[in-house]
């Protein structure tokens, strides 16, 4: 597997932050192959509490998205899942986010790497203060099915110059399909963990979509 070498003597803590509806085995493949790649010593899934790019859309309750993120991430020890975002009230938004953990006093010789995938970093002019962002974080963009890397060139000079890009094993798995499969009553096994689909199952999610 890739592996980046970087000089900070700094801890280095990874962000993942989605809204996790449902969480899945490419979301838990990148948050393990940037751990890898950057040494870092954790990596914390920050479920989103109310999306501002998903307004209008019927999303989960953050309660479900939560429960699925620890149910996913339980058994890894160097993942964890943070309430920080589900709650707070208002809509999420990353620089927020980053503000207020890096005012934590147990992350204050922390160097944060933010991890998303190369669709979200295409969109990345239509966050709140991009520019910021980029100052606080590493931020990590991980190839994604179906989204050409060469995509990055439509981003201005300031911002891509300053995104890590990171290849790992590509999977053709997104929330929104597997939504969709759990609508037609199709099987989503080995697509997410089994704690997972056990989960949406007892909670009959997303089958009034």
């Amino acid at each position: 597997r890739q592996k980046i070498m970087t000089n900070s003597c700094q801890r280095r803590i990874g962000i993942m932050g989605g809204t996790f509806d449902p969480i899945h085995y490419g979301h838990l493949r990148a948050a393990d192959e940037a751990h890898a790649a950057f040494g870092l010593s954790e990596v914390i899934f920050v479920p989103t509490g109310q999306p501002p790019h998903k307004a209008g859309e019927k999303v989960s309750s953050s309660g479900d998205r939560y429960m699925m993120t620890v149910l996913a991430t339980v058994d890894c020890p160097y993942f964890s899942v943070s309430r920080i975002e589900i709650d707070k009230t208002g809509k999420s938004y990353t620089i927020d986010t980053l503000r207020q953990l890096k005012a934590m006093p147990e992350y204050h010789d922390t160097e944060f790497y933010f991890i998303t995938g190369l669709d979200a970093v295409l969109d990345i002019v239509s966050w709140k203060n991009p520019e910021e962002i980029m100052s606080m974080c590493k931020f990590v963009a991980v190839s994604r099915y179906g989204y050409a890397r060469s995509r990055m060139e439509e981003l201005p000079e300031d911002l891509r110059s300053a995104i890590i890009s990171l290849e790992i094993p590509l999977l053709a798995i997104s929330s929104t399909g597997l939504r969709e499969r759990v609508r037609r009553d199709r099987s989503i096994r080995f697509l997410v963990p089994p704690s997972v689909e056990h989960y949406i199952r007892k909670k009959s999610l997303y089958r009034d979509i």
